[in-house]
């Protein structure tokens, strides 16, 4: 089956230019020109991946994303800001609102399908977790949900991945480089504070105690 796309910006000739290309590669693709129609096109085909401009009317990109990340359908949809404004404030409102990674423009045609197909291998799962038996938090990866004392949280896609691949061996140390190789993936470039961030946000929906961090290293998960 074909993984669909859908491209998110107000300029045709981007949306033209970036459509031709993926359709050549293979892609299903779908378009939206402003926010409010993105979040209902992505309602209706259930993008694998949607590629969001930051600056846009109706209702600009952050808070596009932000919209989309309420849907529940559109839980497991990897979301990518592809926008010129590549300032590190901006990254970071990006990943805050629950981005799995920031593109900038301009880029190469062949360098931007590079990073979609290394997104979409985003869909693989992480290592097995331990048994769940007595465990404060339980994760349910069929229906992509975290169960905290029995009540249901649900998670961006990047933060589920990060939280399971942490659960999976509690009191193991992941340094940066492990986690950016399984849960972003080798080929693709995400500033140094994403982890950071993304860590930030778990510990507000989950408690500060149960993801600890290793100075000079990286992060562990504890019960």
């Amino acid at each position: 089956m074909e993984q669909r796309i859908l491209l998110v910006d107000d300029e045709a000739d981007i949306l033209e230019f970036i459509s031709y290309n993926l359709i050549r590669e293979g892609y299903q693709v779908y378009t939206a020109t402003n926010g409010k129609e993105a979040v209902a096109k992505a309602r209706e085909v259930v993008p694998h991946l949607i590629l969001l401009d930051v600056m846009m009317p109706e209702m600009d990109g952050i808070e596009t994303c932000q919209e989309i990340r309420k849907q529940d359908e559109l839980k497991n949809t990897l979301i990518a800001f592809l926008t010129a404004r590549g300032e590190d404030y901006s990254q970071i409102a990006g990943f805050e609102a629950g981005a799995d990674d920031y593109i900038a423009k301009p880029i190469r045609v062949k360098v931007l399908v590079s990073r979609i197909k290394a997104l979409l291998k985003r869909f693989e799962t992480v290592p097995n977790e331990a048994p769940a038996a007595d465990r404060p938090i339980v994760i349910d990866r069929e229906r992509y949900l975290v169960l905290k004392e029995g009540k249901e949280i649900v998670l961006p896609r990047k933060e589920f991945e990060l939280l399971a691949l942490l659960y999976s061996k509690p009191q193991k140390v992941f340094s940066r480089e492990e986690i950016f190789s399984n849960v972003w993936g080798n080929d693709v470039i995400v500033g140094d504070r994403t982890i950071d961030v993304h860590v930030r946000k778990l510990r507000e929906k989950l408690g500060d105690h149960h993801i600890v961090t290793i100075k000079g290293v990286g992060y562990k998960y504890e019960d």
